[in-house]
């Protein structure tokens, strides 16, 4: 008689129903934070830490959330003095990319359960970081908007915002600085960082998103960071375009044919340092010239650079001619080793694919990312909710809806440039793999030549290639060198007891 009388009465009938909708709906918490406590051991030293997976809300200029990002924040627990104990701020790319790649698979304390190669194995999930950078800084991992549990909040009149507005203020080279900046300024303060030095990591388009924010967070948030780690990194806008763009890419196809044992008996038997290096001298001298001189080039020269180019890439020199010198990235995955029904991975040559058709001009899908999500995914989705026990029914977007994005007005290079040349701390790394054919490690060696035309920076600016792809830390190998790279640029780049910023 009680159940009838409640649900008999209209306002409590519509109160209950609200309370069932609240309690299924799958909204995000907008601030919270959860801490565990863990232990591992790095390098042979035992140390214990705490990880904080949480959300923090994003304000407009009125003080109203308009969106909340989820992070997870790692400290070591033994730390006295945080005022000396590096931050690392970690970004991934795409754009539309959550943090997952490097976080659980590059610096953090846990990584992937994956074979030496980085090719997934079974049962998925993640296993001690033996190599990871926490002895020697801590690290905050970071999902911009609709990325990994990150979203857009809905106006205080209760309706989302539109595309364009969600575009305006999230979706674009320039919103995204902006608003992760006015974030991060939020994170620092509440957590009590603001004299600890600190770096700035990005992979991909997060090599843009962190160059930018070098400029930002100093000139905005008098923020100064210490160092940047640009990861298999963009143009950031430097373009690379014409003859530039197209001889850019031999080196990268010099180091795929020769991890297929694709090229010349006598060019395989090189070591591949030693060969990218001769390759390299050839693209700027010679074949970066003769893709210059376009149509008006003779057909002798031609011939002569299209045999030493078919050479180097493990191509035919038909197929180079056709091609009027310029080798195009797809052509090159599908082509290679077409003569074994196979296809090369785009972000990762070393994978390999087959395509429902020996013929055409390009592979059918991306081996390299398929393989990735088969780990990646179901990693990632354990390891939050069941060893850091962060609980929610909110979808982690591996990749996010953050389209169309708003490319113009890249001048993130240039505003890196700015805030290296206005603090005397700054410094760059560049990591690069190899075999990367999206983000090629050539292309990133001319970025950052062309970084700083000037030369008197360039003591700060410094490169490390791997025998990987995009995601060089997959490789077991590079896994221990990339993170010893990262720990020995920290502690290159903390100044001395007593020693000023001035020039």
């Amino acid at each position: 008689m009680v159940m009838l009388s409640l649900s008999s009465s209209p306002v409590l009938a519509a109160q209950e129903s609200e309370q069932r909708q609240n309690k299924h709906e799958r909204k995000l918490a907008i601030d919270e934070k959860n801490i565990t406590k863990h232990s591992t051991k790095v390098n042979g030293q035992k140390f214990k830490y705490t990880a904080t997976t949480g959300t923090q809300p994003v304000w407009d200029e009125e003080g109203n959330p308009i969106a909340s990002l989820f992070y997870t924040y790692y400290q070591r627990s033994d730390v006295k003095d945080s005022a000396k104990r590096p931050l690392v701020i970690s970004f991934n790319g795409g754009p539309g990319s959550a943090s997952v790649w490097m976080h659980v698979a590059y610096t953090g304390p846990r990584v992937l359960n994956v074979d030496d190669e980085g090719y997934p194995l079974q049962p998925y999930g993640v296993k001690t970081n033996p190599y990871s950078i926490l002895d020697v800084a801590d690290i905050v991992f970071v999902n911009p908007v609709n990325t990994g549990y990150s979203r857009v909040l809905a106006g205080k009149d209760g309706e989302m915002p539109s595309k364009e507005q969600q575009k305006k203020m999230f979706f674009g080279v320039n919103a995204d600085i902006n608003y992760l900046a006015e974030w991060l300024n939020t994170f620092v303060t509440r957590n009590n960082r603001w004299r600890s030095p600190k770096y700035l990591i990005g992979e991909s388009y997060g090599t843009t998103r962190v160059a930018g924010l070098a400029k930002e967070l100093q000139e905005r948030q008098w923020m100064y960071v210490n160092g940047v780690i640009l990861v298999s990194p963009t143009d950031i806008g430097i373009k690379r375009d014409g003859p530039v763009k197209a001889a850019n890419r031999l080196p990268y196809f010099t180091a795929a044919a020769w991890y297929h044992k694709a090229l010349t008996p006598a060019l395989q038997q090189k070591p591949l340092a030693e060969l990218l290096a001769e390759v390299e001298t050839f693209t700027l001298s010679e074949y970066l010239p003769a893709l210059a001189k376009g149509g008006f080039i003779t057909a002798q020269e031609k011939q002569v650079i299209a045999e030493q180019v078919a050479n180097y890439a493990g191509l035919s020199v038909t197929a180079v001619i056709n091609n009027n010198l310029d080798i195009d990235n797809s052509f090159f995955w599908k082509e290679l080793l077409r003569d074994r029904k196979q296809t090369i991975g785009r972000l990762d040559s070393r994978y390999l694919g087959i395509d429902k058709k020996v013929a055409g001009s390009s592979p059918d899908y991306n081996a390299e990312l398929s393989s990735w999500l088969h780990s990646f995914t179901p990693a990632i989705n354990y390891y939050l909710r069941e060893e850091l026990n962060y609980k929610t029914d909110i979808k982690y977007n591996m990749f996010g809806n953050v389209r169309p994005w708003d490319r113009t007005g890249n001048k993130t290079g240039e505003g890196l440039r700015s805030a290296m040349a206005q603090n005397p701390y700054l410094q760059v790394m560049i990591q690069s793999g190899y075999f990367d054919g999206a983000t090629n490690y050539f292309d990133a060696k001319y970025t950052m030549w062309q970084l700083d035309p000037s030369g008197l920076m360039k003591d700060r600016l410094s490169f490390k290639g791997y025998e990987s792809g995009h995601m060089m830390y997959l490789r077991h190998e590079d896994l221990r060198d990339a993170n010893q790279d990262i720990r020995e640029f920290i502690k290159k780049s903390l100044p001395a007891k007593g020693q000023a910023a001035k020039y």
